[in-house]
């Protein structure tokens, strides 16, 4: 062996990802703050990442989320009704579209998002759906979010504008929160309810979907789309419990609310933000009020009430902890 050689032997580490476990190779006097892995470009680093075989998906499902489904299940025939007719309906006219509109991620498309999917899909104990990266939304228009849909083959769509204002780790818990969907059974409702919210009866008259707007009642629909924000709550939680790290989901929740490409974002002022509107929405009627007619023509609850939610949950003996520590 030549001397340049050895010396390049010596002056490099081999440090194994915590996260997708691939090897990498580092320079001995690389600054670990930055390091990346080579495939799922997540941080490498020494700390653990616990990841589950038969996690339980009502150990971390937000009470409010089993409440609100429970009540929904009570409506008579609503389960067989929607089965049927988004099986007809959306699962085949989404897989098209998406095929046809999207760029599908997989080892040679997207290669990190490959991975970072597939550390989702090992740290939760789910198979690996179908991942899209698309520019417009099904209705048309530049999308900004992301989105999982699909009731007997699941799938998860992110819109490249999201992608480009989050990190790496941020993209990994948008990923968690979606692939939260599937962990917790939620799709057939969930399906369903982002169809009545996206789609006015007008629109759905003329659609492949006209028959949901027929069969739904007002109340239906309410407890359909009550029960869909509550259940963003129980996948904010997944979204914690594969990135392991609460700052990175609050701070993914901040650019959602208000990320720019130029800004640099503090995330304490919006924790502080947040804090705040809690504080005045218990004390102010008139605040309780007006935030309660907002959010119901919402898709999603508030990011700074999700940002309280998930705060919270993380600091509890009962919640992330007692999971997270759980041998």
């Amino acid at each position: 062996m030549s001397e340049i050689e050895n010396n390049s032997l010596e002056l490099s580490d081999v440090v194994r990802c915590r996260f997708c476990n691939k090897l990498n190779k580092i320079r001995t006097s690389a600054s670990r703050d930055n390091v990346r892995c080579g495939s799922c470009r997540l941080p490498l680093s020494s700390d653990p990442h616990k990841k589950w075989s038969d996690l339980d998906p009502n150990s971390y499902i937000h009470p409010l989320d089993s409440q609100a489904l429970n009540a929904l299940k009570k409506i008579p025939g609503v389960e067989s009704i929607l089965k049927k007719l988004l099986e007809v309906t959306h699962e085949s006219f989404s897989h098209v579209m998406f095929r046809a509109n999207s760029v599908r991620v997989t080892k040679k498309q997207y290669p990190d998002l490959d991975a970072k999917l597939d550390v989702v899909c090992a740290t939760l104990g789910i198979e690996k759906p179908d991942l899209y990266i698309s520019v417009s939304g099904p209705q048309g228009g530049l999308g900004f979010n992301a989105f999982t849909g699909g009731v007997e083959k699941p799938f998860i769509v992110i819109y490249s504008s999201l992608l480009e204002r989050l990190d790496d780790m941020e993209i990994l818990a948008v990923l968690g929160h979606e692939a939260g969907h599937i962990h917790c059974q939620h799709l057939l409702y969930k399906v369903a309810a982002d169809l009545l919210f996206r789609l006015t009866d007008v629109v759905l008259r003329m659609s492949p979907f006209a028959a949901i707007a027929d069969l739904f009642s007002l109340p239906a629909k309410m407890a359909l789309l009550t029960w869909s924000h509550k259940a963003e709550l129980s996948c904010d939680r997944a979204a914690l419990l594969v990135t392991q790290n609460e700052r990175v989901v609050m701070s993914a929740l901040m650019k959602l609310a208000g990320g720019t490409l130029s800004s640099k974002l503090d995330l304490d002022e919006f924790v502080a933000q947040a804090r705040e509107f809690d504080k005045k929405f218990a004390e102010n009627y008139l605040d309780k009020f007006w935030a309660t007619l907002i959010a119901g023509s919402m898709s999603h609850p508030f990011p700074v009430w999700r940002v309280s939610e998930i705060l919270d949950w993380s600091e509890k003996e009962d919640g992330y902890k007692k999971i997270i520590q759980k041998d």
